[in-house]
């Protein structure tokens, strides 16, 4: 009897305290990658990961999301490739719903770059900033060599690509980013 009681009590105990719960698998679809920064797009929201080289953890990855409203991400990647034809005097900002994000072009070995650095929360106190890219590494990234570049404008099943549920998720140049030199 004893051991029927046990028994009882243990799988009794084993149900109620679960903490695994089973999700719903939502797609994630990576437009381009290369080394720690990548591109990814989930329904209508697009997020660049990367690895955040300002913390002394070298394992510290960060991401800032925004929607691709009036074609943000070929925006954002037309602003990018720009800067290094004609490199800004100082940092570009970008507010998002969440975050400030800054590129900071800088030529390393001759050769022009640009950084992300991330305003976590849009607090001056907390930065993330990702590694310097090149020309062909941004490529990589917003899927221009593999063909994904097309992803962006695609429709998810669940909603029509003309569908815009908020205007302020957008990217918005700050008013204070620096204008362009004239070299």
């Amino acid at each position: 009897m004893r051991k029927i009681i046990l028994l009882i009590t243990c799988m009794f105990g084993i149900s109620v305290f679960s903490q695994i719960k089973v999700l719903k698998n939502e797609t994630l679809v990576e437009i381009g990658k290369d080394n720690s920064v990548g591109l990814y797009k989930k329904e209508e929201k697009f997020t660049i990961n990367y690895q955040d080289l300002n913390t002394s953890n070298l394992n510290t990855f960060r991401s800032f999301s925004f929607l691709n409203v009036n074609k943000d991400v070929e925006g954002l990647y037309k602003l990018i490739t720009d800067g290094f034809i004609d490199a800004p005097e100082g940092n570009i900002s970008l507010e998002l719903p969440n975050d400030i994000i800054e590129l900071h072009f800088e030529k390393n070995y001759g050769q022009p770059t640009v950084q992300f650095i991330q305003y976590i929360n849009k607090n001056r106190k907390y930065v993330g900033k990702s590694q310097f890219l090149n020309k062909k590494q941004i490529d990589m990234i917003f899927g221009k060599t593999n063909g994904k570049a097309n992803l962006y404008n695609k429709a998810s099943a669940n909603r029509p690509a003309n569908t815009n549920t908020a205007a302020e998720n957008h990217i918005n140049p700050a008013a204070n980013s620096t204008p362009k030199s004239k070299k």
